[in-house]
């Protein structure tokens, strides 16, 4: 297989890395510098309100919008002084209720005293943002502070040395718990082998361990130096940041278009990894790099609703309010007339392709899978393996249920920034972001019944409409008598302005005395 990071910084404004595997997009990241991300960053905050109904407190870190701070977020070195959580123990002959009281001091937000125990307001408090703001809702802070490296995460909290769940090998484990163990690292912060340190010298480990220890010290320093609210650390720009989480020794050829981010890369990675340097190559062809590979028509079908299936079939994508539904359609593929053996291939196509789309888009939060229906109780968990083997590649956490009896997989993935989607688009301005305007029957219609009650007002003998030029032909063409009717009963004259640069469901009444004078109306429904 051969692997290509492709990275596209030609223009300021916008940063794209893509991740071709055999000349297929895999994996694609956009950051542009209007949308500013705060993942990541380290902050100095002070704590600006408290709920205890939500369990959570509001800080306030110097970016303008304060952080949602949730108490399961919240790390044991801020309650550890108050008593321990009495927590009703399970049993199954008392009842849900029922049961011994167990004393617990962890994680999770039941064993925790309540938020308004551990914070007062004006509180200062170090705080890591895990999840930028998405619409109204303010960006997500934990306590729990992580400093990645390029083999290890120093976690200040955790005071101990872990290895990285995704390697599972007992072998490898065992031996980097002993090569760490050598390192000696200093009592009371924690650190994490991340997934590349697997097969690296004890050198290798040791660099990363003083580098991130020379971080942590510099930012121990601004935390003592300066009052809240202060940043402390801030996250590398995306390029740096991806080359550092993602690279690997299985990408065959990183492509840089621009000169300056190739000789700050090639600087990187001697730092990081010298062994692979070479593989840095600078794209000096007249045709950007995007469109030699053909990642630009990609970029542009991952945001179309229906996406084809290779061999026949489609799924298609669509996002709610709460959640992001997603059908699978056999179109008109057909294997010799079995229904059951077309739904099976269809829908293990649909797995791989559903997994590759949320994870190019960037989904996140709930996902409805809607595949087509199969009777037999193999073909059923199949689909459901080959889902759950699809994400397992994804870097964001999923979690896939089992298949329902209505066809129905369930799933959620971890939500850090808005999708892809919403980095790139905006809402329409004519619908609101519905897909849908009314026709211009039903703003003639609405415009009618305004026009009749602006002209019942006292003093108006002038209206004016402005309106969209096809509602105002309309309404020329199809409504002469009904005027007409409504002029020589009320004695007020109407006209209408017809526009081309508004939206179709514009409407806005000018209405005035018979000596001139500006009569105030507004329409009773949304007409701008």
């Amino acid at each position: 297989m051969k692997m290509e990071m492709l990275v596209n910084v030609y223009q300021p404004e916008e940063s794209r890395i893509a991740i071709l595997e055999d000349g297929v997009l895999e994996e694609l990241y956009v950051e542009r510098n209007s949308q500013e991300s705060f993942v990541g960053n380290i902050y100095k905050g002070r704590v600006v309100n408290i709920e205890p109904s939500i369990q959570a407190a509001f800080v306030d870190f110097g970016v303008g919008s304060n952080g949602f701070l949730h108490v399961s977020d919240v790390e044991a070195e801020y309650f550890k002084h108050l008593p321990p959580v009495e927590v009703p123990q399970r049993s199954p002959s008392r009842g849900p209720q029922g049961g011994k009281k167990r004393r617990v001091n962890e994680r999770s937000a039941q064993g925790k005293p309540s938020i308004s125990d551990i914070f007062r307001r004006g509180d200062e408090v170090l705080v890591q943002v895990i999840k930028d703001g998405i619409g109204t809702k303010g960006p997500t802070l934990s306590t729990y502070i992580s400093i990645p490296g390029r083999y290890l995460v120093l976690m200040p909290a955790l005071q101990r040395v872990g290895i990285s769940r995704k390697i599972t090998d007992l072998d490898e484990r065992k031996k980097l718990r002993e090569i760490i163990k050598e390192l000696s690292p200093p009592e009371g912060l924690g650190f994490i082998v991340r997934t590349a340190g697997v097969d690296r010298s004890a050198d290798d480990l040791r660099r990363d361990m003083n580098y991130l220890l020379r971080l942590w010290k510099v930012i121990v320093s601004r935390i003592q130096k300066h009052a809240a609210p202060v940043d402390v650390y801030e996250e590398s720009d995306m390029v740096t940041r991806t080359i550092r989480d993602i690279f690997t020794s299985e990408i065959d050829t990183v492509l840089i278009d621009d000169e300056t981010q190739y000789e700050r890369i090639r600087e990187f990675m001697k730092v990081v990894l010298p062994s692979q340097v070479d593989k840095v190559k600078l794209h000096n062809d007249g045709e950007p790099l995007f469109h030699k590979y053909k990642i630009e028509q990609e970029i542009t079908n991952i945001q179309h609703r229906t996406v084809p299936l290779e061999g026949g079939g489609s799924i298609v994508i669509d996002p709610t309010e709460a959640l992001v539904a997603i059908d699978v359609n056999s179109g008109t593929h057909r294997v010799d007339d079995n229904a059951e053996e077309t739904a099976f291939q269809v829908n293990m196509r649909a797995a791989r392709e559903i997994s590759r789309q949320i994870r190019l888009r960037d989904v996140g939060g709930v996902i409805v899978n809607d595949f087509i229906d199969m009777r037999m109780e193999k073909h059923r968990r199949a689909v459901e393996r080959e889902l759950a083997k699809a994400v397992e590649r994804d870097r964001a956490r999923t979690k896939v249920l089992r298949i329902s009896p209505f066809g129905l997989i369930e799933m959620t993935r971890q939500r850090i920034r808005p999708s892809l989607k919403k980095s790139i688009y905006e809402d329409c301005p004519c619908c609101t972001g519905t897909g849908y305007v009314k026709t211009a029957e039903s703003v003639s219609i609405e415009a009618m019944r305004e026009l009749m009650r602006a002209s019942s007002l006292d003093k108006v003998k002038k209206i004016s409409v402005d309106l969209y030029h096809h509602v105002a032909s309309f309404l020329a063409n199809n409504k002469r008598k009904e005027l007409l009717a409504l002029e020589e009963k009320t004695g007020v004259t109407i006209r209408f302005e017809s526009r081309y640069d508004v939206n179709p469901n514009y409407m806005e009444f000018h209405c005035k005395s018979e000596f001139g004078e500006e009569i105030s109306f507004s329409p009773s429904v949304n007409s701008k």
